[in-house]
């Protein structure tokens, strides 16, 4: 673990040895066990702990053209970080026309090879586009796309799956679909459940509920940024509202909210010395 002030922001990186992620001698992925290192389980009413999550600040894109740091759109309540999708009712004070709340580790939390798990409950709505991911903190390889980007969980509209993906440079701009870069996984639409994904430097599984439900490994190829994910990578929660993916927003099916019961990330636990 290091720790590095930067202005008056404390950063937190976990970096894992390679050699505690190895494969076995067949070939075969060991069985990993893990250790706890960062988790935030929303205990305490009324208060977004702020040394670990940022409010995502408005940008261009169709995932953040929404969003705003207005208070009522961030709840933390009955031990649950709930992120709300609204039509605005106060176009004098913002002219969007909808708002989004949205949280990110960037710049306070990020790691490099561990276990991210995430125990939500989505809400739905037609433009409803509620997500988990994560960004590289240090733009290794230079400007988006090229650091890569792991979608830990997307759900679109009133969806009985969700949609786990990888995107890079490989894929995105050279177009390549092999090995398999994304997958969809069936969940309990009215109840919780847990997204995950395990960032290894050899391959990156998904899992629902515990399950694993795909396999992105680093492959041989002459091929640019097939696997630039060896480098630490930053936290995104956020609810999501309309673009060109998910479609437009019907607000009558508005407000919308998504309840998250707690965000964990492990490290690979330490061998014991004889």
């Amino acid at each position: 673990m290091i720790w590095c002030a930067v202005g008056i922001l404390s950063v937190m990186f976990f970096s894992f040895p390679a050699d505690a992620l190895a494969r076995g001698g067949n070939g075969k992925p060991k069985s990993q066990k893990w250790e706890l290192v960062w988790m935030d389980d929303f205990e305490r009413d009324g208060f977004l702990d702020t040394t670990k999550w940022s409010k995502i600040p408005r940008g261009l894109s169709d995932w953040n053209n929404y969003m705003s740091s207005r208070d009522d759109l961030y709840q933390v309540k009955d031990g649950c970080l709930i992120l709300h999708g609204v039509e605005n009712d106060n176009p004098e004070a913002d002219t969007a026309r909808y708002l989004t709340g949205g949280v990110w580790t960037k710049n306070k939390f990020s790691v490099k090879y561990g276990k991210v798990e995430i125990r939500a409950r989505l809400g739905e709505a037609v433009g409803a586009w509620p997500a988990f991911w994560m960004l590289s903190q240090d733009e290794k390889y230079g400007p988006y796309p090229k650091n890569g980007e792991v979608d830990i969980m997307e759900h679109l509209n009133y969806d009985s799956v969700v949609y786990q993906t990888i995107h890079s440079y490989y894929t995105l701009e050279l177009k390549q679909d092999m090995p398999q870069r994304y997958t969809t996984a069936a969940i309990d639409r009215q109840g919780y459940n847990t997204y995950g994904v395990e960032y290894y430097p050899d391959r990156i599984v998904f899992s629902v509920n515990g399950t694993p439900t795909l396999t992105y490994p680093k492959i041989e190829t002459s091929m640019e940024g097939q696997f630039p994910f060896d480098q630490a990578y930053f936290l995104i929660l956020d609810m999501q509202l309309g673009g060109s993916w998910v479609g437009a927003v019907d607000p009558s099916s508005l407000p919308v909210k998504m309840e998250i019961d707690w965000v964990k990330v492990w490290s690979p636990a330490a061998k014991k010395r004889r």
